[in-house]
């Protein structure tokens, strides 16, 4: 298995996952899969996205497959260049316990480190048991719980806001 920085090249397959992700999870992101489709041209956008110094979009590959993603996006306010946010983390079902999640985040923890990233901040579906158990399992540990932060159509779901300290 591969684990690299997306780059430009890389939007059509990274375009191609996130639809994938918003399919199989819906539950676990903001963004709808309609949503998704309605955007005028995702792929460029993905793309510029990938070139911005702020951000920072992992994948994990098996056989120059994308198999899982994960973006560590900088916060770029001046008082708060120390904390990036961990988003949009996805893996296939396929791959799913089998360290692919940890290796991604791995990559990104390490390349926080080096660009001076203090904080790693997230948010995540209290009952998505298995990605909060990844994430303690790095270190993340909950400061807060957001109560029916995310509504689809009558059901409300929590989210634990969470924290890795760097330093």
């Amino acid at each position: 298995m591969e684990i690299r920085r997306l780059n430009a090249e890389d939007a059509a397959a990274y375009w191609e996952l996130r639809l994938e992700a918003l399919q199989t999870s819906p539950d676990a992101f903001i963004t709808t899969y309609e949503d998704a489709l309605a955007k005028d041209n995702p792929i460029a956008q993905a793309a510029d996205r990938m070139t911005n110094e702020h951000n920072f979009t992992y994948g994990a590959f098996m056989n120059s497959r994308l198999i899982g993603t994960v973006t560590m996006l900088r916060q770029t306010h001046q008082k708060f260049a120390h904390k990036a946010d961990i988003l949009a983390m996805y893996v296939t079902p396929h791959f799913r316990g089998k360290n692919t999640g940890k290796w991604l985040l791995q990559q990104a923890i390490e390349d926080a480190k080096q660009v001076g990233i203090e904080q790693l901040l997230l948010g995540v579906v209290s009952t998505n048991e298995p990605a909060v158990r990844l994430y303690q399992s790095l270190g993340f540990t909950v400061f807060g719980t957001e109560k029916n932060a995310i509504k689809t159509r009558n059901s409300y779901f929590d989210e634990y806001m969470m924290v890795l300290f760097l330093t």
